[in-house]
């Protein structure tokens, strides 16, 4: 087969249920999720040897969800059907779950912080941090499709805590490089510590 259509020349593009423009809210939201995606791939890539064998496994997982996650921002509702009807997505609550359950497991292995921390640190906490911004792009872009088009709601659920993930393995990925967190030199006192919780 050949990679290109020429479907596309004139601005317009297929989504599953039918065609809309290239610039479409809904093209900007599954576009943004396949960014990240992209991104976490790249990350993914400086995951060397078995110091990182968890986190590998764990984020070639999250990349699978996010193609399910954009497979389903890309359903365009038929006209005429009743958008009330919930649809089969493949995205669901349990695997808001899991990421919950990631984000503990990693916070547990770093130590507590309080103050604002600035990107950077290792290659890889960097680029883990590149992925928690693309990721909150992308939850925006969610944000703006669902204020006029029915989706399914556990893909703004999934991204909000996919940040929060990326964010802790981020700071898991310095912590078992041996790299201390750079914290913000202006920032106050804006996270409780773990003993202040309990």
């Amino acid at each position: 087969m050949k990679i290109y259509t020429k479907s596309g020349d004139k601005g317009r593009t297929s989504v599953i249920g039918g065609r809309v423009e290239k610039d479409d809210p809904r093209v900007e939201a599954y576009g943004t999720v396949d960014e990240l995606n992209s991104f976490l791939g790249q990350a993914i890539c400086l995951m060397e040897g078995p110091l990182y064998e968890d986190m590998r496994a764990d984020m070639e997982m999250v990349q699978h969800e996010l193609f399910d996650c954009g497979g389903d921002l890309a359903i365009l509702p038929p006209e005429g059907v009743d958008e009330s009807i919930p649809r089969p997505y493949k995205l669901q609550a349990d695997k808001v779950d899991n990421l919950e359950a990631c984000i503990d497991k990693y916070d547990a292995e770093t130590p507590d912080i309080t103050k604002f921390i600035l990107p950077g640190g290792s290659p890889l906490a960097s680029a883990l941090h590149i992925c928690r911004t693309v990721c909150r792009r992308a939850e925006r872009r969610v944000v703006t499709l669902a204020k006029e088009a029915v989706i399914n709601e556990e893909a703004l659920r999934y991204l909000n805590r996919l940040s929060d993930l990326f964010f802790t393995v981020a700071r898991t990925a310095n912590f078992r490089e041996g790299k201390s967190d750079v914290e913000y030199v202006r920032s106050a006192d804006v996270f409780h510590t773990r003993k202040d919780k309990e």
